[in-house]
Protein backbone atom coordinates (compact mmCIF):
# COMPACT_ATOMS: atom_id res chain seq x y z
CA UNK A 1 0.00 0.00 0.00
CA UNK A 2 2.10 3.33 -1.39
CA UNK A 3 -1.22 5.40 -1.59
CA UNK A 4 -2.04 7.35 1.67
CA UNK A 5 -5.05 9.75 2.60
CA UNK A 6 -5.09 12.26 5.19
CA UNK A 7 -8.34 13.04 7.15
CA UNK A 8 -8.01 15.71 9.40
CA UNK A 9 -11.42 15.46 11.71
CA UNK A 10 -12.79 17.67 14.90
CA UNK A 11 -14.90 14.61 15.86
CA UNK A 12 -18.13 16.44 14.15
CA UNK A 13 -20.72 15.25 11.65
CA UNK A 14 -18.64 16.63 8.58
CA UNK A 15 -15.47 15.09 10.01
CA UNK A 16 -17.10 11.81 9.92
CA UNK A 17 -18.42 11.85 6.66
CA UNK A 18 -15.09 12.73 5.66
CA UNK A 19 -13.51 9.35 7.47
CA UNK A 20 -16.39 7.36 5.22
CA UNK A 21 -15.28 8.32 2.14
CA UNK A 22 -11.75 7.70 2.67
CA UNK A 23 -12.32 4.61 3.80
CA UNK A 24 -14.36 3.98 0.19
CA UNK A 25 -11.31 5.42 -1.57
CA UNK A 26 -8.64 4.10 0.45
CA UNK A 27 -10.20 0.44 -0.47
CA UNK A 28 -10.32 1.30 -4.09
CA UNK A 29 -6.81 2.92 -4.05
CA UNK A 30 -5.58 0.54 -1.63
CA UNK A 31 -4.61 3.00 0.97
CA UNK A 32 -3.56 3.84 4.17
CA UNK A 33 -5.51 6.28 5.85
CA UNK A 34 -3.73 9.16 8.16
CA UNK A 35 -6.56 10.67 10.89
CA UNK A 36 -5.40 13.89 12.21
CA UNK A 37 -6.70 15.89 14.98
CA UNK A 38 -4.99 19.72 15.11
CA UNK A 39 -5.45 21.01 19.16
CA UNK A 40 -4.51 24.02 20.61
CA UNK A 41 -2.46 23.47 23.55
CA UNK A 42 -0.54 20.17 25.21
CA UNK A 43 -2.79 19.60 27.88
CA UNK A 44 -5.72 18.28 25.58
CA UNK A 45 -3.52 15.37 24.17
CA UNK A 46 -4.67 12.93 26.17
CA UNK A 47 -8.15 13.33 25.57
CA UNK A 48 -7.57 13.52 21.72
CA UNK A 49 -5.34 10.62 21.96
CA UNK A 50 -7.88 8.64 23.55
CA UNK A 51 -10.83 10.05 21.00
CA UNK A 52 -8.26 8.78 18.56
CA UNK A 53 -7.68 5.49 19.99
CA UNK A 54 -11.31 4.35 19.86
CA UNK A 55 -12.22 6.24 16.55
CA UNK A 56 -9.14 3.76 15.03
CA UNK A 57 -10.47 0.09 16.68
CA UNK A 58 -13.97 1.05 15.58
CA UNK A 59 -13.19 1.63 12.27
CA UNK A 60 -10.63 -1.41 11.82
CA UNK A 61 -13.02 -3.39 13.36
CA UNK A 62 -15.91 -2.79 11.17
CA UNK A 63 -13.76 -2.09 7.98
CA UNK A 64 -10.73 -3.85 6.13
CA UNK A 65 -8.53 -0.41 6.05
CA UNK A 66 -4.97 0.58 7.35
CA UNK A 67 -5.65 3.45 9.81
CA UNK A 68 -3.13 5.57 11.62
CA UNK A 69 -3.68 8.78 13.71
CA UNK A 70 -1.86 11.69 14.51
CA UNK A 71 -2.39 14.95 16.76
CA UNK A 72 -0.44 17.64 16.13
CA UNK A 73 -0.43 20.89 18.12
CA UNK A 74 -0.70 24.27 15.80
CA UNK A 75 -3.08 25.35 14.05
CA UNK A 76 -5.64 23.67 10.72
CA UNK A 77 -4.12 26.15 8.32
CA UNK A 78 -1.06 25.63 8.68
CA UNK A 79 -0.59 21.90 9.68
CA UNK A 80 -3.16 20.12 7.34
CA UNK A 81 -0.62 20.98 4.86
CA UNK A 82 2.69 20.28 6.71
CA UNK A 83 1.23 17.12 7.86
CA UNK A 84 0.17 16.04 4.42
CA UNK A 85 3.88 16.66 3.15
CA UNK A 86 5.23 14.35 5.68
CA UNK A 87 3.18 11.27 5.42
CA UNK A 88 3.52 11.67 2.19
CA UNK A 89 -0.31 11.97 1.06
CA UNK A 90 -1.33 11.57 -2.21
CA UNK A 91 -5.10 12.89 -1.40
CA UNK A 92 -6.81 15.14 1.68
CA UNK A 93 -10.36 14.24 2.16
CA UNK A 94 -11.30 17.28 4.97
CA UNK A 95 -14.95 18.14 5.89
CA UNK A 96 -17.02 21.61 6.11
CA UNK A 97 -19.67 23.35 6.80
CA UNK A 98 -20.51 24.67 3.62
CA UNK A 99 -20.96 28.44 4.69
CA UNK A 100 -23.13 27.38 8.00
CA UNK A 101 -21.54 28.29 11.30
CA UNK A 102 -18.69 28.86 12.67
CA UNK A 103 -17.42 24.89 13.83
CA UNK A 104 -14.64 23.53 12.16
CA UNK A 105 -13.93 24.64 8.57
CA UNK A 106 -16.60 26.92 6.51
CA UNK A 107 -16.54 26.59 2.46
CA UNK A 108 -14.67 30.06 2.34
CA UNK A 109 -11.75 28.87 5.27
CA UNK A 110 -11.64 25.47 3.66
CA UNK A 111 -10.20 27.24 0.44
CA UNK A 112 -7.60 29.21 1.55
CA UNK A 113 -6.41 25.31 3.26
CA UNK A 114 -6.36 23.85 -0.18
CA UNK A 115 -4.76 26.97 -1.75
CA UNK A 116 -1.53 25.90 0.58
CA UNK A 117 -1.38 22.96 -0.65
CA UNK A 118 0.33 21.00 -3.77
CA UNK A 119 -2.04 17.72 -2.52
CA UNK A 120 -5.37 17.11 -3.82
CA UNK A 121 -8.35 17.74 -1.63
CA UNK A 122 -11.69 15.99 -1.62
CA UNK A 123 -14.16 18.45 0.62
CA UNK A 124 -17.25 16.89 1.88
CA UNK A 125 -20.23 18.51 3.50
CA UNK A 126 -22.37 15.23 5.52
CA UNK A 127 -23.63 13.72 2.31
CA UNK A 128 -21.86 10.37 2.47
CA UNK A 129 -20.72 8.30 0.01
CA UNK A 130 -21.95 5.29 -1.99
CA UNK A 131 -20.94 1.93 -1.24
CA UNK A 132 -19.92 1.45 -4.80
CA UNK A 133 -17.56 5.20 -4.72
CA UNK A 134 -17.70 7.85 -7.34
CA UNK A 135 -20.14 6.42 -9.76
CA UNK A 136 -20.95 9.64 -11.41
CA UNK A 137 -18.63 12.85 -11.72
CA UNK A 138 -19.18 16.33 -12.99
CA UNK A 139 -16.53 18.07 -14.72
CA UNK A 140 -16.97 21.54 -15.53
CA UNK A 141 -14.80 22.96 -18.36
CA UNK A 142 -14.43 26.99 -18.29
CA UNK A 143 -11.94 29.60 -20.36
CA UNK A 144 -9.20 28.63 -17.76
CA UNK A 145 -6.28 27.08 -19.96
CA UNK A 146 -5.59 25.42 -16.61
CA UNK A 147 -9.01 23.21 -16.69
CA UNK A 148 -6.72 20.37 -18.41
CA UNK A 149 -4.65 19.87 -15.77
CA UNK A 150 -7.59 18.04 -13.75
CA UNK A 151 -8.22 15.51 -16.11
CA UNK A 152 -5.99 13.29 -15.45
CA UNK A 153 -7.05 12.89 -11.74
CA UNK A 154 -10.61 12.74 -12.67
CA UNK A 155 -9.66 10.12 -15.27
CA UNK A 156 -7.89 8.24 -12.47
CA UNK A 157 -10.54 8.45 -10.07
CA UNK A 158 -13.79 7.27 -12.93
CA UNK A 159 -10.87 4.14 -13.61
CA UNK A 160 -10.93 3.35 -9.71
CA UNK A 161 -14.98 3.30 -9.50
CA UNK A 162 -15.82 2.51 -13.09
CA UNK A 163 -17.84 5.95 -13.03
CA UNK A 164 -19.25 8.11 -15.89
CA UNK A 165 -17.68 11.68 -16.38
CA UNK A 166 -20.39 14.70 -17.61
CA UNK A 167 -18.09 17.31 -19.10
CA UNK A 168 -20.41 20.93 -18.57
CA UNK A 169 -19.10 23.83 -20.75
CA UNK A 170 -20.87 27.42 -20.39
CA UNK A 171 -22.92 28.54 -23.50
CA UNK A 172 -21.29 31.11 -24.57
CA UNK A 173 -22.76 33.47 -27.99
CA UNK A 174 -19.27 34.96 -28.72
CA UNK A 175 -18.09 33.35 -31.56
CA UNK A 176 -14.33 33.11 -30.01
CA UNK A 177 -14.94 32.41 -26.52
CA UNK A 178 -17.49 29.44 -28.08
CA UNK A 179 -14.58 28.30 -30.30
CA UNK A 180 -12.36 28.35 -27.23
CA UNK A 181 -14.59 25.99 -25.17
CA UNK A 182 -15.74 24.05 -27.72
CA UNK A 183 -11.72 22.93 -28.09
CA UNK A 184 -11.48 22.17 -24.15
CA UNK A 185 -14.74 20.30 -24.85
CA UNK A 186 -13.36 17.83 -27.30
CA UNK A 187 -9.78 17.61 -26.36
CA UNK A 188 -12.01 16.75 -22.53
CA UNK A 189 -13.85 14.27 -24.72
CA UNK A 190 -10.99 12.37 -26.34
CA UNK A 191 -9.02 12.01 -23.47
CA UNK A 192 -11.87 10.55 -21.88
CA UNK A 193 -12.68 8.14 -24.95
CA UNK A 194 -8.42 6.99 -24.96
CA UNK A 195 -9.32 5.65 -21.71
CA UNK A 196 -12.56 3.75 -21.89
CA UNK A 197 -14.55 6.42 -19.83
CA UNK A 198 -17.81 7.04 -20.28
CA UNK A 199 -18.82 10.70 -20.95
CA UNK A 200 -22.03 12.93 -21.52
CA UNK A 201 -21.45 16.18 -22.41
CA UNK A 202 -24.10 19.45 -21.24
CA UNK A 203 -23.87 22.65 -22.55
CA UNK A 204 -25.37 25.27 -20.55
CA UNK A 205 -28.12 28.08 -21.46
CA UNK A 206 -25.99 30.43 -19.52
CA UNK A 207 -22.74 32.28 -20.60
CA UNK A 208 -19.75 32.13 -18.15
CA UNK A 209 -20.65 35.05 -15.98
CA UNK A 210 -23.37 32.69 -14.37
CA UNK A 211 -22.23 29.08 -15.51
CA UNK A 212 -21.91 28.42 -11.19
CA UNK A 213 -25.59 28.40 -10.85
CA UNK A 214 -26.38 26.19 -14.01
CA UNK A 215 -22.87 23.83 -12.82
CA UNK A 216 -24.89 23.52 -9.32
CA UNK A 217 -28.33 22.77 -11.14
CA UNK A 218 -27.12 20.30 -13.19
CA UNK A 219 -24.90 18.08 -10.94
CA UNK A 220 -27.98 18.35 -8.73
CA UNK A 221 -30.38 17.14 -11.69
CA UNK A 222 -27.46 13.94 -12.60
CA UNK A 223 -27.54 12.88 -8.48
CA UNK A 224 -23.70 13.69 -9.30
CA UNK A 225 -21.66 12.00 -6.37
CA UNK A 226 -18.16 14.50 -6.61
CA UNK A 227 -17.45 17.91 -8.49
CA UNK A 228 -13.86 18.64 -9.46
CA UNK A 229 -12.81 22.26 -9.96
CA UNK A 230 -9.45 24.19 -10.28
CA UNK A 231 -8.84 26.05 -7.25
CA UNK A 232 -8.19 29.84 -8.74
CA UNK A 233 -9.39 31.50 -5.07
CA UNK A 234 -6.00 33.50 -4.24
CA UNK A 235 -6.12 35.14 -7.80
CA UNK A 236 -9.87 35.63 -8.15
CA UNK A 237 -11.53 39.43 -7.97
CA UNK A 238 -14.27 37.53 -6.15
CA UNK A 239 -11.95 36.68 -3.53
CA UNK A 240 -11.29 40.37 -2.51
CA UNK A 241 -14.95 41.23 -2.80
CA UNK A 242 -16.30 38.48 -0.38
CA UNK A 243 -16.91 35.38 -2.39
CA UNK A 244 -15.76 32.98 -5.11
CA UNK A 245 -16.70 30.62 -8.30
CA UNK A 246 -14.89 27.83 -5.69
CA UNK A 247 -16.64 29.17 -2.80
CA UNK A 248 -20.19 28.40 -4.22
CA UNK A 249 -18.98 25.40 -5.73
CA UNK A 250 -17.84 23.65 -1.96
CA UNK A 251 -20.66 24.89 -0.39
CA UNK A 252 -23.26 23.38 -2.69
CA UNK A 253 -26.80 23.02 -1.28
CA UNK A 254 -27.00 19.86 -2.46
CA UNK A 255 -23.60 18.80 -0.70
CA UNK A 256 -21.86 17.17 -3.37
CA UNK A 257 -18.26 16.41 -2.56
CA UNK A 258 -15.83 18.78 -4.27
CA UNK A 259 -12.16 17.27 -5.58
CA UNK A 260 -10.34 20.45 -5.76
CA UNK A 261 -6.73 20.77 -7.25
CA UNK A 262 -4.35 23.76 -7.76
CA UNK A 263 -3.24 24.65 -10.99
CA UNK A 264 0.52 24.13 -11.44
CA UNK A 265 2.48 25.81 -14.33
CA UNK A 266 4.70 22.87 -14.30
CA UNK A 267 2.31 20.00 -14.28
CA UNK A 268 2.37 16.63 -16.11
CA UNK A 269 -0.83 15.69 -17.90
CA UNK A 270 0.91 12.13 -18.24
CA UNK A 271 2.08 11.55 -14.32
CA UNK A 272 -0.50 9.44 -11.88
CA UNK A 273 -1.81 11.00 -8.69
CA UNK A 274 -1.83 7.46 -7.09
CA UNK A 275 0.04 4.42 -7.45
CA UNK A 276 -1.28 1.11 -8.92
Amino acid sequence: MNNKILVPTDFTKVGDAAINHAIVVGHAIQATIFILHVINNKHDISEAKLKLETLQARIQKDHNVQIQTIVRIGSIFEDIDKVATEVDANLIIMGTHGMRGMQFITGSRALKIVTESSIPFIIVQERGIRESGYDKIVVPLDLHRETKQKLKLVADMALYFNSKVYLVSPGETDEFLKNQLERNLNYARRFMAEREIETEVEITETKSGNFVKSLLKYAASVDADLMCIMNFYESSLMHIIGGSYETQIIANEAQIPVLCINPKDNYVLESSVFES
